[in-house]
């Protein structure tokens, strides 16, 4: 109750005009507020201004550039990206949220103490790069009808990504939080983009939050946005051009390079990759883990799962709510219903055995289990399908090599089903869906019509050998040439700034490195052909 009316107070306070101003000059200064700590971006700006100042290769010119950060592991990671391009001699303004968390509510007091000190720390990168807080924008207050579909869309993921659900309930104060925070940062969005328009934006992640927010926004305007992530490889970054860099679309890529020669020695580097993940250990400059046990044989794991000699079609599903998952449904509402109707078709089928794995990804999330899904469908469950828990000791290798079909939604081990052999169907618009060596449903008939035909002669769907290897060839270039060589991971960003800081970056030695990197970055020559 005190909580709750302090929060009343800070409200209030926060309407009135110069109050946390004056709290910020006479109390607090250069004090964080809350959970929105930039103590180690404070103490290395300077060093960064001072590099990328001295930088050899500002010169050169370059494009008008709009990149935006929100939550402090972003902003730090957007203030090193904005200080490099304007090293690089782009013109550069970091527009900036000061949120310090996406699911809990902020005061509108406490809102501006941290814009302050965000806007007191970032004015040392000026004059090199412009730090620009969008909490300072005029926001547009009626907004086109496709960005107000588009605020409730994104506000619809970001409670299924936080929950790590598919059903919303939109009376929740989650749902309500953040169409709030989506509908001002579109509207601050809209204000400064159409005023300003930039040569490119770019923009973590682009799927969810208020990067999704500034993403969709640029787009609306047609203005070129570039979104990034970071995967499982050091030293390596995702990208992509005009579409949310969590979608993974390798359309592009696959096109430049499918008809290329697949040598004997990229083979062997990806099979050097596949065997480190079935036999549950690390590869080179990968830092996952996929399995917690090696691969114990078929026979083993016929006998742990108490298996007969029926035909096996082997079920991979995703976490519930995952960013790999949102938005991806072809022909379903989403994955569970997916899995609902899957399960009930194969109820009565027990001429083979059903294996739905459930991803190990479980362990690690609050959300609910594909396991609720199957006693919610199931209560007792047929003899022929065998639930595999998420902390089962079981190496889903293992499963691959006794299957005789695989089902996946946009889960990868559908493409390391089909490396393997095994004839996959793919329901989700997964990155590797439509490369040649799926078998790709457009709709629920097609579905059906597609297990029917397999479970009446398995044989007859066999992948070819040319099939397999396009399933290899696919994967070495999503593993190899997808993923951009890239100084500064975000998991561990300190750590690799020590060893690539802004003055070794910004030399012309590590641009032959890294320079077609950041050429991408900012939509030049964007595009995956050779040279």
């Amino acid at each position: 109750m005190k909580a709750h009316r302090k929060h009343q107070v800070k409200e209030a306070l926060g309407r009135l005009p110069l109050v946390p101003e004056m709290e910020w000059f006479l109390r607090r200064r250069d004090k964080p507020v809350g959970g929105f700590v930039l103590k180690e971006l404070s103490e290395a700006l300077p060093r960064w201004v001072t590099q990328a100042t001295a930088s050899p290769l500002r010169d050169r010119g370059g494009k008008r550039v709009f990149i935006f950060g929100t939550l402090r592991y972003w902003v730090q990671h957007t203030t090193l990206m904005a200080l490099a391009l304007a090293g690089l001699g782009h013109e550069v303004t970091l527009g900036y949220l000061p949120y310090s968390d996406w699911l809990k509510p902020v005061s509108d007091y406490d809102l501006r103490l941290q814009n302050l000190y965000a806007k007191r720390l970032l004015k040392q990168a000026e004059p090199l790069i412009k730090a620009t807080s969008l909490l300072e924008v005029k926001p547009n207050q009626k907004l086109p009808d496709a960005l107000v579909k588009m605020v409730r869309e994104l506000s619809v993921r970001d409670y299924q990504y936080t929950r790590q659900v598919e059903d919303v309930d939109f009376d929740n104060a989650l749902f309500q939080l953040r169409m709030e925070r989506n509908r001002a940062a579109t509207q601050v969005g809209y204000t400064w983009l159409e005023e300003r328009r930039p040569d490119v934006v770019i923009i973590p992640n682009g799927l969810i939050l208020e990067f999704g927010a500034i993403f969709e926004t640029a787009r609306f305007f047609d203005i070129p946005a570039v979104s990034y992530e970071f995967g499982e490889q050091r030293e390596r970054i995702w990208l992509s051009l005009n579409s949310p860099v969590m979608f993974q679309d390798t359309s592009q890529l696959w096109e430049a390079y499918k008809e290329e020669p697949f040598s004997d020695d990229q083979l062997d580097q990806v099979a050097e990759l596949f065997s480190s993940r079935q036999s549950a250990g690390l590869w080179r400059n990968f830092k996952r883990q996929w399995q917690d046990i090696p691969i114990e044989g078929d026979e083993a794991v016929r006998e742990k799962l108490g298996l007969d000699q029926r035909p096996v079609v082997l079920l991979a599903a995703n976490v519930i709510g995952d960013s790999l998952t949102l938005g991806r449904q072809v022909f379903s509402e989403n994955m569970t219903e997916w899995l609902e109707r899957t399960l009930d078709y194969f109820a009565g089928r027990d001429e083979v055995q059903l294996l739905l794995r459930v991803h190990p990804g479980e362990r690690y999330v609050d959300g609910p289990s594909v396991v609720d899904i199957v006693e919610g469908l199931l209560p007792e469950v047929p003899s022929h399908i065998h639930i595999i828990p998420a902390a089962a000791p079981v190496n889903t290798y293992d499963l691959i090599s006794i299957a005789d079909l695989g089902l996946c939604y946009t889960t990868t081990v559908g493409m390391e089903m089909a490396m393997s052999g095994v004839p996959t169907i793919v329901v989700g618009n997964t990155h590797y869906r439509g490369k040649g060596f799926t078998i790709d449903p457009q709709s629920w008939d097609e579905f059906f019509a597609a297990l029917d035909a397999a479970l009446k002669n398995f044989e007859k769907i066999k992948f070819s050998e040319d099939e397999v290897r396009t399933a290899w060839h696919y994967a070495y270039r999503f593993y190899f040439d997808y993923p951009q060589p890239f100084p500064w991971h975000l998991r561990d960003f300190w750590e690799n700034l020590e060893r690539w800081p802004i003055s070794k970056i910004l030399t012309d030695e590590a641009q032959e490195v890294y320079g077609r990197t950041f050429e991408m970055i900012t939509g030049i020559n964007y595009g995956w052909e050779r040279g």
